[in-house]
């Protein structure tokens, strides 16, 4: 009976597989973090947190997240141009699953060494 429901199955029609391929890249996540710990953020403080991030990736992944509709991008008209990023309705009730995943590593990784 398994078997014949595994022949059908298929991974990319599941919720589990929507949510990794939205939250799945190097930085997204921590972005995505980033945003809940300190709610609005403009790009250069974004950058900071980051650490090491090239402008491009970090510059896609902000315009991924916006297209799958989980940040929102505010743009000031103003010279220089001000740009915030915030957490849409959407990427906040991921906030939810994201929090959970930090409890989890709090309570498993290694204690540092004495």
């Amino acid at each position: 009976m398994i078997i014949n429901y595994l022949e059908k199955a298929n991974f990319e029609d599941t919720g589990f597989s929507y949510t990794m391929s939205i939250v799945n890249g190097k930085y997204k996540m921590v972005i995505l973090y980033c945003l809940m710990e300190f709610e609005t953020v403009r790009y250069n403080e974004l950058k900071r947190y980051l650490g090491r991030i090239s402008d491009k990736t970090l510059s896609s992944s902000l315009k991924e997240l916006e297209a799958d509709g989980l940040i929102v991008r505010k743009e000031y008209p103003q010279i220089p141009p001000k740009v915030e990023y915030s957490l849409s309705e959407k990427g906040d009730s991921l906030m939810v699953i994201l929090d959970q995943l930090c409890v989890w590593g709090e309570q498993n990784r290694p204690a540092p060494d004495s």
